[in-house]
């Protein structure tokens, strides 16, 4: 039977700034309701299949997590990487842990997915998953081509050889083409795109991978060899898995193997690498603009235009990205996205927060929203999920003042807890040991206004937290 992978990581800079490094794109809504990680949960649903194994960076483990569990979806276990090392030893750490998941001596059957795929066509999806069954059965090591429409640059390329069943034998791995070449590709109907999307044998693929870069699952094999489990999370050895090279499954494995074969797919896939690539999948107007929000137009054709909190209005424009969020505003040509990246790092060099995390910020318990801050001051508005409570903690540097706006709040302050409701408020001094919790069955939501000489997110003390992070 087959265990989906899902693979969770990213840095969150090619769709700055809706997306951030600490909420990249695979947790954004950006083509429905559903976000890109629960679309792609979503769509095993025409699969017999294992529950799928998510690895995602530590910092993510809740967004993932909670988001999972809002689509109703079960998770064989979600293993989180103390540093980000490429594909090839994430695939090593899911294919170790499915093995050890399995019953009665499986060989369990890999499908390795990235969550921040769109893929249109579901049914499509799934026959060319099943096509692949038998090869990967059989000891191949399946890559999914995706068939061109267009002379791409943006994605890798696979030719495809000698049919094999289903497959075809892997002639080549070739780079991102120029546009020339890549129209050569388009015209041969030998090429596919590269969609990083895999289907093997997990013992497969660990033999394959010792036989080329057998560091990689040495390594790996150290880190998970007794992993410390925190609930539904499975955490590996920080230290060894840091000395871990970082390659991608393609340069470690799939370009080394004689194993190697290519699945076609004509799913209407997508890896919304940019901003373009999410104008050209998502519903237009009669302009060819695509709207998201509060949004004007006059005059304008072929934009993205995403506004999150305002409105934004447009006159005589063409061919430009605009999004508006909280704390950040992006305007882009459409055929300059690529260079977002440039923004990202400059942000980085300048220590500023917008390239890390949203003026909106989610916690496991809830969520907070900096509202207005001063040289001295800084105004929240936090939202405590029904049940959850915050951890015990004090402030070296900065005293707190709490208003009810609605629901009610089980308040520790110092040595006495206190019940606060709606329009009631209480006060926290520097240095008071506190705790926050919603022991009502709605969301508490409430004001906080912070005072002192430094507010930085930093300036905390946990002693007790039922989310592990004390």
């Amino acid at each position: 039977m087959i265990t989906p992978v899902i693979m969770a990581g990213g840095t969150g800079s090619r769709l700055w700034p809706l997306s951030r490094e600490l909420y990249p794109k695979q947790f954004l809504s950006v083509t429905d309701d559903a976000t890109m990680l629960q679309q792609t949960a979503s769509r095993l649903s025409g699969l017999e299949h294992q529950a799928p194994i998510l690895i995602c960076n530590e910092e993510h483990r809740f967004i993932a997590a909670e988001q999972m569990r809002l689509g109703g979806f079960e998770h064989g276990g979600i293993i989180l990487e103390p540093v980000g090392r490429n594909t090839a030893p994430a695939i090593s750490l899911a294919a170790l842990q499915a093995i050890n998941n399995a019953k009665d001596d499986e060989d369990p059957l890999l499908l390795i997915l990235a969550a921040d795929h769109v893929i249109e066509n579901e049914i499509a999806f799934i026959e060319s998953v099943k096509k692949a069954q038998q090869s990967a059965i059989e000891g191949k090591l399946v890559t999914f081509g995706i068939v061109a429409n267009a002379p791409e640059t943006g994605y890798g390329y696979i030719k495809a050889g000698e049919k094999q069943g289903n497959a075809f034998a892997v002639s080549e791995f070739v780079e991102k083409p120029d546009l020339e070449t890549a129209e050569k590709y388009l015209a041969t109907n030998e090429y596919y795109w590269n969609s990083g999307m895999f289907l093997f044998k997990a013992s497969r693929y660990l033999e394959e991978l010792a036989k080329y870069e057998p560091k990689i699952l040495d390594v790996c094999k150290q880190a998970i060899a007794k992993p410390s489990q925190d609930a539904e999370f499975i955490r590996v050895d920080a230290d060894v898995f840091e000395t871990c090279p970082d390659k991608s499954v393609d340069y470690a494995v799939m370009e080394k193997t004689d194993s190697a074969v290519v699945v076609p797919m004509d799913a209407g896939w997508s890896d919304v690498g940019s901003f373009s690539a999410l104008w050209e999948i998502s519903k237009k107007d009669e302009n060819k603009n695509v709207i998201k929000g509060d949004v004007i137009t006059v005059d304008s054709t072929n934009n993205y235009i995403y506004a999150e909190n305002k409105l934004v209005s447009t006159v005589g424009v063409d061919n430009l990205v605009i999004i508006e969020t909280k704390d950040a505003i992006l305007v882009a040509n459409k055929d300059k996205v690529q260079d977002v990246k440039s923004i990202v790092n400059k942000l980085k060099e300048t220590e500023r927060t917008e390239q890390k995390l949203h003026r909106e910020v989610y916690r496991p318990w809830g969520k907070y929203d900096s509202i207005d801050f001063g040289a001295r001051d800084q105004v929240k508005r936090i939202t405590v999920k029904p049940g959850e409570k915050l951890s015990i903690q004090k402030h070296f540097h900065r005293s707190e003042h709490w208003i009810v706006v609605s629901g009610t709040a089980s308040v520790l302050n110092g040595d006495e807890t206190i019940i606060v409701t709606e329009n009631e408020s209480t006060y926290i001094p520097l240095g008071t040991i506190h705790a926050l919790e919603n022991p009502g069955k709605i969301p508490l939501e409430m004001i906080e206004v912070q005072t002192g000489s430094y507010l930085g997110e930093d300036d905390i003390v946990r002693f007790e937290d039922r989310y592990g992070r004390s």
